[in-house]
């Protein structure tokens, strides 16, 4: 395995007053009964990629009780047989910071580490709900290629939050709002191809026996090719509105199980788990082509909808691919066909502490 988490430190954060874990590069199974903290350790690891997790909490809501002490994660990961210390912390007030290897670095720096991607219960609903989590889905699976999307996105939003500011007060004059419509044309059109070229790789990278169906995905985006004229022009309508109403903050993911011709909201709720979960096995196939090895993945509840055909099917996919995914689930019963191809751990909760214990499947 050529990118694997080596051992995980987290100090106050959520349930874990102090958790140490060391994982030995097989797939990893989070096991117990509910509220033993098994998403918070899956949330702990989501922080060692830029953003706000898997649960986009502010730092503030991640400590450990007693609040207002902060957390701080540490982590070993191996990447082609070199390791690098990362460490991420917020003190009481304060924003995230990160840490590799001693040195002060960018979330973006995580992304070039360790990409990551993620399936909770939540998203079990992503294809029937508002289009905001398709698009922070899709962003997800672009920055496991290029990590500077996120770079481009931050400065996207930047502008487009100062020229939404000057709408709501009802500004009018045309160059200050010239330059910043030139600044969201020039990252939104970065934002736009490098979400284009990743629907291209997923697509390239579909397996056609997989017993997963195979979602064809396409980015829903009237942008116009012209994005500076375009907000120029809707300057009159945009004041009225007190927001920007084009570009490609508006783009949607859009998904068909190819083979039955029906769209995604229309699956039923085990069908719409498949293609997501489809979706990520792809993105795990094009990046290690891409870079060499696949990304972490975060698995909530996985089994979830699941029967047991695909049940073994995933986990035979994963471990083929020498993915280092982190599973949870109630009882271990749930992922008895990985058998001694996982590393298995029953977190359970004693007078207010969790406990972890390394088991057999």
């Amino acid at each position: 395995m050529s990118l694997s988490l080596v051992r995980l430190t987290l100090s106050r954060f959520r349930s874990h007053p102090r958790a140490e874990l060391g994982f030995d590069g097989r797939v990893v199974v989070l096991y117990g009964d509910n509220g033993a903290g098994k998403t918070n350790l899956l949330e702990a690891i989501s922080l060692l990629s830029p953003g706000r997790g898997l649960r986009r909490a502010a730092p503030e809501e991640l400590g450990a009780q007693p609040a207002g002490l902060g957390w701080k994660i540490e982590a070993e990961i191996d990447l082609q047989g070199t390791g690098h210390e990362v460490e991420t912390a917020a003190a009481p007030g304060q924003p995230r910071s990160v840490r590799i290897d001693g040195k002060a670095a960018a979330q973006s720096a995580l992304g070039r580490l360790a990409p990551m991607l993620w399936l909770t219960p939540a998203m079990d609903r992503l294809w029937i709900e508002g289009a905001e989590g398709r698009r922070r889905f899709l962003d997800r699976l672009v920055l496991g290629f290029q990590p500077d999307h996120a770079e481009a996105s931050l400065a996207y939003d930047k502008a487009m939050r100062e020229r939404n500011r000057l709408l709501r007060e009802g500004v009018t004059d045309a160059r200050w709002y010239a330059a910043l419509e030139a600044q969201m044309a020039e990252a939104g059109a970065r934002v736009t191809e490098a979400r284009l070229a990743t629907l291209d790789r997923l697509a390239a990278a579909q397996d056609p026996d997989s017993p997963f169906p195979q979602p064809d995905l396409t980015l829903a985006d009237d942008s116009p090719e012209d994005l500076a004229t375009a907000l120029a022009e809707n300057r009159r309508r945009d004041l009225s509105a007190g927001r920007t109403l084009v570009g490609p903050h508006r783009a949607d993911l859009a998904a068909l199980w190819a083979a039955r011709g029906r769209v995604a909201a229309q699956c039923s709720t085990g069908e719409q788990k498949a293609l997501l979960i489809s979706t990520l096995l792809a993105h795990a196939r094009a990046l290690h082509a891409d870079r060499g090895h696949a990304p972490f993945l975060l698995l909530d509840e996985v089994a979830a909808h699941l029967d047991d055909g695909r049940r073994a099917a995933l986990y035979d996919a994963l471990c083929a691919m020498g993915v280092q995914a982190f599973l949870t689930g109630t009882g271990p019963e749930l992922f008895t066909p990985l058998g001694a191809r996982a590393q298995a751990l029953r977190l359970s909760e004693t007078g207010g502490d969790t406990q972890i214990t390394e088991t057999e499947l």
